[in-house]
């Protein structure tokens, strides 16, 4: 089989439509099934419902008119009767891509402990460095006691990178070593090259379950609720602008810039601008701006200055960029990993404004501008986040065992499910991003 896998649909009546996720036996027929012990486990000796309904589907949209279709849905996480992996038969590996995010120690430890305590398995891998460790270095062996604390730091103990996703290279590793469960924690570009792993894989006809977990401090992954580590950034967030709004407020006509992450999203500047109450301006790249003129930015700070005698402004890293095209020579600069390199907007607003004031307006302003990106990035997750890492780990090790692969697990409305890697920007043939 060559190229993309089409997605599986299954129709039902009054316009439902379930777009289920591969599982191994779709292409390796006959594979024998085991009962799920999950029921002989204390630890589930009071839950009365232990398993997932096979039937169990979670709806896309659930605000819907009275003639609406049914509508699309994705299938319910969690463990099921039959597992098609014996404990002792699985050889796991976790792999950590792309940039930082607070919470990824945790989704790690809880892959970890959800295979040994809840299955049995006692053979798990840490690749590290990212996906050129597949074929370049050494791994690490997890055991609970190994990852034991690792919750409580920042980064990802198994180490990361950009780049180095050589499809080939990789299954030939994942072949060589034996393993049979592949856990890969990243954003929207780390998953397609999860899902073109899965590809080769099927390919190949190797009884190896490839999910994805979801990663992106910008929260801006498609259909799933929210992404780790979110909850997390905006309230870091909040001690820049705390810092932006005293920095401002002390001096005369002073102005606070607080550059937070947002590449394509501003989903934690609009978060933290809406928590902290202190920003006068939140400029993100869902709604373009510009600087000059009637109804301008410049317009509204000398207007707010006038008023309150100083102000904030938040701005998402990816706001603006039609302004810096425009005023700058574009380069089309890319990372190892082919994202499109963004210039400093905020360096690059800042010096608009100072230049604006002194030469425009003969206006005297002080302004502090404040870039804590990689300080908020480094910080382990929050309490909300590390139970959500959580949900999200015992998700993927639930599918992985029930035998299914070519997923990403996450939140759809509340309720945590499956969601083919190709449903909407998941999958890219041409192109590998991260």
């Amino acid at each position: 089989m060559a190229g993309v896998s089409q997605i599986k649909t299954v129709t039902g009546e009054g316009g439902y439509v379930l777009e289920d996720v591969p599982h191994l036996t779709d292409y390796i027929p006959d594979l024998p099934t085991y009962r799920n012990q999950l029921p002989d486990n204390p630890a589930y000796s009071t839950v009365k419902e232990t398993f997932v309904n096979v039937d169990d589907a979670v709806a896309q949209k659930v605000v819907v008119h009275n003639n609406s279709p049914r509508g699309t849905h994705f299938r319910r996480a969690g463990p099921r009767q039959k597992v098609y992996f014996q404990s002792d038969e699985v050889h796991a590996c976790i792999v950590t891509c792309g940039g930082l995010c607070p919470g990824l120690n945790t989704v790690i430890r809880e892959i970890v402990c959800g295979l040994y305590h809840i299955y049995g398995v006692n053979k798990v891998l840490g690749i590290d460095g990212g996906y050129r460790g597949f074929y370049s270095k050494n791994t690490i062996k997890l055991t609970p006691k190994v990852v034991d604390d690792i919750h409580k730091r920042g980064g990802t103990f198994l180490g990361t990178s950009r780049g180095g996703h050589d499809k080939s290279k990789i299954v030939d590793s994942i072949q060589d070593r034996g393993i049979n469960q592949v856990y890969i924690i990243g954003g929207d570009g780390t998953q397609k090259g999860a899902a073109l792993i899965y590809e080769e894989i099927r390919r190949r006809g190797l009884k190896v379950a490839v999910v994805g977990v979801p990663e992106t401090i910008d929260n801006d992954i498609p259909v799933i609720d929210r992404s780790f580590g979110f909850d997390t950034a905006v309230e870091e967030a909040q001690r820049a602008i705390s810092a932006a709004h005293v920095e401002a407020g002390s001096f005369e006509n002073g102005i606070g810039l607080v550059k937070l992450m947002g590449r394509h999203s501003g989903f934690i500047a609009m978060h933290a601008t809406l928590a902290s109450r202190d920003v006068d301006c939140c400029l993100i790249p869902e709604s373009p701006f510009y600087l000059e003129g009637k109804g301008g930015l410049f317009e509204f700070i000398k207007r707010r200055l006038k008023e309150n005698g100083h102000m904030v402004i938040v701005v998402a890293e990816g706001a603006g960029e039609n302004l810096l095209t425009k005023y700058l020579q574009s380069m089309d600069l890319q990372d190892a990993s082919g994202n499109n390199l963004h210039r400093d907007v905020g360096l690059w607003i800042s010096q608009k404004i100072n230049d604006h004031f002194a030469r425009e307006d003969k206006m005297a302003i002080t302004l502090k501008y404040i870039d804590p990106t990689y300080m908020i990035r480094a910080v382990p997750g929050n309490a909300s986040d590390n139970v959500y890492c959580t949900l999200l780990a015992h998700s993927a090790v639930h599918g992985a065992m029930a035998g299914f692969t070519g997923f990403t697990a996450g939140p759809v409305n509340g309720q945590h499910c499956y969601i083919p890697f190709e449903v909407n920007s998941f999958m890219s043939q041409n192109k590998y991003y991260t």
